[in-house]
């Protein structure tokens, strides 16, 4: 049996041995992209790191923004209630059956808690600044109910203010008038002139009975409400005594109608007519 040459053999050692090369150097391959792999992936991990810092930081800020908005609203909220506490005090109106006043206690309560911590991390807080907000709004709407209210009080007093102003100026003018009237009866003009309305209303005489009062009134006083006889007859009627005409109204002494009004009746009730009266005192000098 010959021997295979030691040339043959040769090619044997040879695949071996690249084997084992390819092997080593499949290995420091794979290694060189392992150890590349960890030296790509370690920034982007770092890279995270501090993006996540970034964003905690920006809603920390957003929400201690969001704490101080709630405070400064509240505060506002706690301004408008108090000076429309302050104004329907100062009114002393009566605002009905509406709410009058404005509580502020809770508000105020959660907003000192808020201000608090305001420094704080305000994460732990936003809840809180939720509820200040909405208290907020609930104390506003009731400033907006209670100002309503006060407005509408107002309004009720001023027209009520002037309705009363109208009312004592048209008095004030019917006082005026039944003044001006009584001076102007006061007159023995114008007493006769209230006579001669007074017959005609009262008891339907016309002008030839107040021919006949003319005649007896100005023989008996003139037709002066002051006239005055030392015997006690009083008036434009002589009354015996003047206080009989006080049955009529208390200012008998000063008002011509009232002893005007008292004298007809006298008249009446005695001898039936003016002219009846003039009669007798022309046949007795009295009546």
């Amino acid at each position: 049996m010959s021997k295979t040459p030691l040339s043959r053999q040769t090619p044997l050692f040879r695949s071996a041995r690249s084997k084992t090369i390819a092997f080593v150097g499949a290995a420091a391959v794979l290694g060189a992209v392992a150890v590349g792999g960890a030296a790509l992936l370690a920034p982007a991990t770092a890279a995270a790191e501090p993006a996540a810092a970034a964003e905690s930081a920006v809603n920390a800020v957003n929400e201690r923004a969001q704490v101080r908005a709630s405070l400064d609203t509240a505060t506002t909220a706690m301004v408008d209630a108090a000076a429309v506490n302050a104004d329907v005090k100062a009114s002393g109106l009566d605002l009905g059956q509406g709410r009058k006043f404005v509580d502020t206690t809770g508000l105020r309560s959660a907003h000192d808690v808020l201000a608090s911590h305001a420094s704080d991390n305000a994460a732990p807080h936003t809840t809180l600044a939720v509820v200040v907000a909405s208290y907020s709004e609930r104390v506003e709407s009731e400033v907006s109910e209670v100002r309503t209210n006060l407005d509408n009080a107002v309004a009720a007093k001023q027209a009520a203010d002037a309705a009363a102003a109208k009312a004592a100026e048209e008095a004030a003018a019917a006082a005026q008038a039944a003044a001006d009237a009584q001076a102007a009866a006061n007159t023995p003009d114008g007493a006769r002139n209230a006579a001669r309305q007074l017959m005609s209303s009262q008891y339907g005489w016309g002008d030839d009975q107040f021919q006949c009062l003319d005649s007896l009134w100005t023989k008996e006083s003139g037709w002066d409400y002051q006239a005055y006889n030392p015997s006690g007859a009083t008036g434009i009627p002589q009354a015996l005594p003047g206080d009989k005409m006080a049955t009529i109204a208390d200012d008998w002494a000063t008002n011509a109608v009232t002893q005007i009004t008292w004298g007809l009746g006298y008249i009446s009730s005695v001898y039936g007519t003016p002219c009846s009266a003039w009669g007798h005192s022309q046949a007795t000098n009295w009546y």
